[in-house]
């Protein structure tokens, strides 16, 4: 039973000890972006030429990373319900959202609770999201299966950057 105690103990030190933190957040985002701009809670970067955002409140305890992607009025109503059906099959942690009139791809988590991989992760699901939005509407190459209207388009010539 002691034994159980003690490496419980440790185990809770060690994870206290690894929760995320602004500078790191900033950090890793600087290691996987072409070009990147802190100020404050905010880091502005860029993949691909493609701008993504990520927003952070330590008192919250949340994260974003969003990349926007088309203005509203530009999208018809079959873009709009390919992206309701994607955010359930194929976008998987990113969801498309509408925020002042434009359509952005959004991860959000919880700041502390994030480790490295989880960052990469999810700035490459927001990049992919942002990209494939009006063809294939996919943050990975994993697609839940269901009944699904989506029509995908042909692929754009944009490559896709391996970070």
């Amino acid at each position: 039973m002691r034994l159980f105690l003690i490496s419980f103990l440790l185990l809770q030190i060690a994870a206290q000890g690894q929760k995320m933190t602004p500078e790191r957040l900033v950090e890793i985002i600087g290691q996987e972006a072409d070009t990147t701009l802190a100020e404050g809670n905010t880091a502005r970067f860029l993949i691909n030429q493609t701008p993504l955002i990520c927003i952070y409140d330590e008192n919250a305890n949340r994260m974003r990373i969003i990349s926007p992607i088309v203005e509203r009025e530009k999208l018809g109503e079959e873009e709009l319900l390919n992206a309701l059906v994607a955010n359930f099959h194929s976008v998987l942690d990113v969801k498309y959202a509408l925020s002042d009139e434009v359509i952005w791809s959004v991860y959000a988590h919880p700041l502390r609770e994030l480790n490295d991989a989880q960052i990469i992760d999810a700035i490459q699901q927001v990049y992919a999201a942002t990209i494939t939005f009006g063809v294939s509407y996919s943050s990975t190459d994993l697609v839940f299966p269901g009944n699904s209207k989506k029509k995908n388009k042909p692929k754009t010539d944009k490559p896709l950057k391996k970070i």
